[in-house]
């Protein structure tokens, strides 16, 4: 094609000129990047070749790319042309603008300068005015100021001829230190002119200054005088030349004394944040000390520039001296507004001191200190916490019991123990809460860290409240008394009541204290801490409720275990002492019945003082076969039971067999409930169990065996009365019959008539006994 050659007409590279300064291109794409390999998109460049141009695109495009790109570049032509013209009216109605602004200014001009010529005449006659009143005044300002130098020079010459006469007043008034400022005033003169016009002054003032010196040399050794005068007497004579570097080591020494005396005992600090009648008299007394102590180190420190170290030191032991006493006190259980007044007390001493001594960085020193004593506080703040919810168990426990009081001991301890835990965190929340809410600048910069500690403090007083728990329930011996917890006061012998009352003292915990404490956390001590993030939260309450609610289960478990094993002692007991082979046809119920019944009506008093009644009692009682029939007795059956031989008996225990296996399947062991009928059910089959495993042990005659009937079917009306699963019970009852009929030699069990007529001798039996005892 022939577009190569045709070359450009000067409209084409006007526009394109224009297009290029509207586009501003990067100065860093030159001609040296272009080549003949330049691609299509070379177009925006300050490089760009036409002709090169158009040769790659005849070669890369065919006949319709040709002619698209024709019509899209002739759009774009057609925008720039529309853009170019819009710049243009832009420019040129700023510049219409700029001239109507132009104009404005001239004819404001116009009027200015005849006004700036009549100022200018006004100023030059009141410059030529001036010049004439300061030529006017000159003599006699000069005059004045020869009159005034006169003057001042005769005050001088005055006071050096007083000079003898006011040293001589202020000796007798001991105003040593306007005694040396006169006389320091006056050494230039004598310097000057004490050999010739004013030799008898000198003379005198010296006589005078000997005087002085002397004097302050007698209350610079003095031990009498305070250390600010010993000091003043000092610099004084320092001022005059006097050599004192020899009093270094013995003001440094009085330093140390009144340091000494300084320091406040802890019975005095005691006294004076508790007694409210002398709180003004020695909260007086002591800021005179400090302020004294301050002054003598300010005096020291005039005297003697290069003794800061020492000086840092001193005041340093001041401020460790005032935490070891509050280290001291804390250590009791001291309220928080008590703690605070020992924490103000350092914290204006400390104030007092740096304006003395910076360089001694007391509030930085104070702060480390002070971090160490409050992290201890709360510390103890959670131990005597710990310590009160465990006095709330044992003295309602262990005391009264001791005592023999008639309330209920467990009620009145869980009672007593929910309130300790409940109320006494959040008492110790609102007492911290004194420590985060002050507005002491000690405890300003500790505000994070409070939270933090406090938020940690719960955290482990609630695993410690854990350990202890296992501890006064016997499950943790491990455990060292010497840790501090129980002060002596866990009894070898655990009572199986406190037991009971920590597992529903747990479930207390687990729902509602920690909420509680957790809502009151997150209200008032929210603040992020110092903690790192990837240290996670300080106080983590899903753990602590898992914690208390297994241990809540495990202490449910416990007491289970505790009873069950009282009463598997007894049944021991009842059935290794007789010689079941040889025993006694029954007479009457066994005691062994009426001391497992006592059990269990302990059992039940113990668990109505702790637990609450489940919502629904479930009585299912058995219909089948396999259960023993009822005692009372009626015509029909004794004619049936009547005949009894040998073969009958063994006909009905087959029988009784043969039911067994037909019997409907009972779930004995259920999962244990925090209800009253839950564990009394729980303890009722886990001692019928072991019944039945008693019996398998032994081997009984025919006596043996009635007598173990006559004792199992007078129990079941009283167990089913107690329990909520009367099936299991019914099942477990005829289960220790069914393995007595195993073991015996001859099971013959006893006639209905005779059965019932023991068991009724027995009830009125008890009936009388309790009628006796009303």
């Amino acid at each position: 094609m022939g577009v190569d050659d045709v070359p450009l007409d000067d409209k084409a590279k006007r526009m394109r000129d224009l297009l290029s300064s509207f586009y501003s291109p990067d100065p860093a794409m030159s001609s040296s990047n272009s080549s003949k390999f330049a691609s299509l998109d070379a177009i925006n460049t300050t490089s760009f070749d036409a002709d090169q141009y158009m040769n790659l695109l005849v070669q890369k495009s065919n006949l319709e790319g040709l002619l698209q790109k024709h019509v899209e570049m002739a759009a774009e032509i057609k925008n720039l042309d529309t853009d170019l013209q819009m710049l243009v009216y832009e420019n040129y109605n700023k510049f219409i603008s700029a001239t109507d602004t132009i104009k404005r200014m001239k004819n404001n001009i116009v009027g200015m300068e005849a006004n700036m010529e009549q100022l200018l005449e006004k100023i030059m006659s009141v410059q030529s005015r001036s010049d004439g009143v300061n030529t006017s005044l000159f003599e006699k300002r000069e005059h004045i100021e020869k009159l005034h130098r006169t003057r001042n020079l005769l005050r001088k010459v005055q006071f050096i001829y007083d000079l003898p006469a006011r040293l001589g007043k202020c000796i007798k008034s001991e105003a040593y230190a306007d005694a040396v400022r006169f006389y320091t005033g006056a050494m230039p003169i004598f310097k000057a002119y004490g050999d010739s016009s004013f030799q008898d002054c000198k003379r005198a003032s010296e006589e005078a200054m000997a005087t002085i010196i002397k004097n302050l040399q007698g209350k610079l050794f003095s031990d009498t005088e305070s250390i600010q005068a010993r000091a003043e007497a000092a610099v004084l004579l320092k001022q005059l030349d006097f050599p004192v570097d020899s009093l270094k080591a013995k003001l440094f020494e009085k330093l140390e004394q009144l340091l000494q005396d300084l320091q406040l005992k802890r019975e005095e600090v005691t006294n004076f944040l508790e007694d409210s009648n002398d709180t003004s008299k020695t909260t007086s007394t002591i800021d005179a000390s400090v302020h004294e102590f301050a002054e003598a180190i300010k005096a020291y420190r005039v005297i003697f520039p290069d003794s800061e170290k020492q000086l840092i030191k001193l005041s340093q032991d001041l401020i460790t001296k005032h935490f070891e006493i509050t280290e001291q006190n804390i250590k009791e259980q001291i309220s928080v507004a008590k703690f605070l007044g020992f924490l103000r007390v350092i914290w204006r001493d400390v104030l007092l001191m740096d304006e003395v001594l910076n360089e001694a960085f007391l509030p930085d020193y104070s702060l480390e200190a002070a971090q160490r004593v409050v992290k201890q506080y709360v510390a103890i703040t959670f131990s005597h916490l710990l310590h009160d919810i465990s006095d709330a168990l044992i003295v309602n426990i262990h005391m009264k019991q001791k005592e023999g009081v008639e309330e209920n001991p467990l009620q009145v301890a869980l009672e007593t123990s929910k309130n300790a835990v409940l109320k006494g965190s959040m008492d110790v929340l609102v007492d911290l809460r004194h420590l985060v809410d002050d507005n002491l600048g000690l405890l300003l910069k500790l505000r994070d860290s409070i939270v933090d500690w406090i938020q940690e403090g719960f955290q482990e007083f609630f695993r410690a409240l854990d350990d202890h728990f296992l501890l006064l329930s016997g499950r943790n011996k491990s455990v060292s008394q010497a840790q501090g917890l129980t002060e002596g006061k866990v009894v070898d012998k655990v009572l199986a009541g406190l037991v009971l009352v920590l597992a529903q003292l747990s479930v207390f915990i687990e729902q509602t204290a920690v909420p509680k404490i957790t809502e009151e956390i997150a209200t008032s001590f929210s603040g992020s801490g110092v903690r790192g993030y990837e240290n996670g939260p300080a106080f983590v309450p899903g753990e602590i409720c898992r914690i208390f609610r297994s241990a809540g289960e495990k202490f449910l478990h416990h007491y289970i275990t505790m009873r069950t094993q009282r009463v598997s002692v007894l049944l021991k007991k009842r059935f290794k002492a007789p010689n079941w082979v040889k025993h006694k046809e029954p007479r009457e119920v066994h005691m062994f019945v009426d001391l497992l019944l006592q059990e269990l009506e302990t059992i039940g008093s113990e668990v109505k003082q702790v637990l609450s009644q489940g919502v629904l009692r479930k009585h299912r009682r058995s219909e089948s076969n396999g259960s023993t029939a009822s005692s009372r007795s009626n015509p029909l059956r004794d004619d049936k039971m009547s005949r009894t031989n040998t073969q009958r008996a063994r006909s009905q225990l087959l029988e009784t067999h043969l039911a067994k296996l037909f019997k409907q399947k009972v779930e004995i062991f259920t999962k244990t409930e925090f209800t009253q009928e839950s564990v009394v059910t729980t303890i009722v089959k886990l001692c019928l169990k072991s019944l039945q495993e008693f019996v398998r042990l032994q081997t009984f005659n025919r006596s043996g065996f009635q007598q173990i009937q006559l004792d199992i079917q007078f129990l079941r009306a009283p167990l089913k009365e107690t329990v909520e699963d009367e099936a299991a019970i019914d099942f477990l009852l005829d289960e220790v019959i069914v393995g007595t009929s195993e073991r015996c030699l001859d099971p013959i069990p006893l006639e209905p008539p005779i059965l019932d007529k023991l068991i009724q001798a027995k009830l009125a039996k008890k009936r009388e006994q309790s009628a006796i005892s009303l």
